[in-house]
């Protein structure tokens, strides 16, 4: 007899990449959209691929949310002909500091952390990953650093709205027999 673990047919591993794959779909799908919206400055955009991630980091774990955080972030780049260019690796550092933070503090802080408050916290690192790789490849001067706090204000107020997203969407998601059960993968 073999775990569940190495059972590649094992429903309840089945029915969790099947989801993970909608919700990394929906996520590129939601990135790519954003582009469209209108920005008050350069690369700056309200992250609402982001609900997501905070989604499945709070549906599954931190593994589901580096899986989907790496693939909205490279494919979505690829779709819109933007990989390798400085907004992609400034989304790609972003995106990397946000996720770990948002990981460490759900790890080591779990229930002190509603989804807002995680949103908050990636918002806040996508903010500093954004600005220290502006700083070092696209503008390489310190004036650069006299709109980080705007930047910053006006981060979290994205993390603020995408936390609520979030948080509505999760309870939501969690009244749905598929998620409300712990066998959810």
């Amino acid at each position: 007899m073999t775990s569940s673990a190495t059972n590649p047919l094992d429903p309840g591993q089945v029915r969790r990449q099947t989801y993970l794959a909608l919700f990394t779909a929906l996520a590129i799908t939601v990135h790519t959209l954003e582009v469209l919206l209108p920005s008050p400055v350069p690369w700056f955009r309200l992250g609402l691929a982001n609900v997501l991630t905070v989604v499945i980091l709070f549906l599954y774990d931190s593994r589901a949310a580096w899986s989907l955080t790496l693939m909205r972030i490279g494919l979505g780049a690829l779709l819109l002909g933007r990989l390798f260019s400085p907004g992609f690796w400034l989304s790609l550092a972003g995106g990397i500091l946000a996720t770990l933070l948002m990981c460490l503090a759900r790890r080591h802080c779990g229930p002190l952390f509603s989804p807002v408050g995680i949103s908050v916290i990636g918002a806040t690192g996508h903010a500093v990953g954004q600005f220290l790789v502006a700083w070092a490849i696209v503008i390489q001067h310190e004036a650069i650093w006299k709109i980080f706090p705007i930047f910053l204000f006006t981060s979290v107020a994205a993390g603020l709205l995408t936390g609520w997203m979030a948080a509505v969407l999760l309870n939501y998601l969690m009244a749905h027999p598929v998620f409300s059960s712990k066998t959810n993968g």
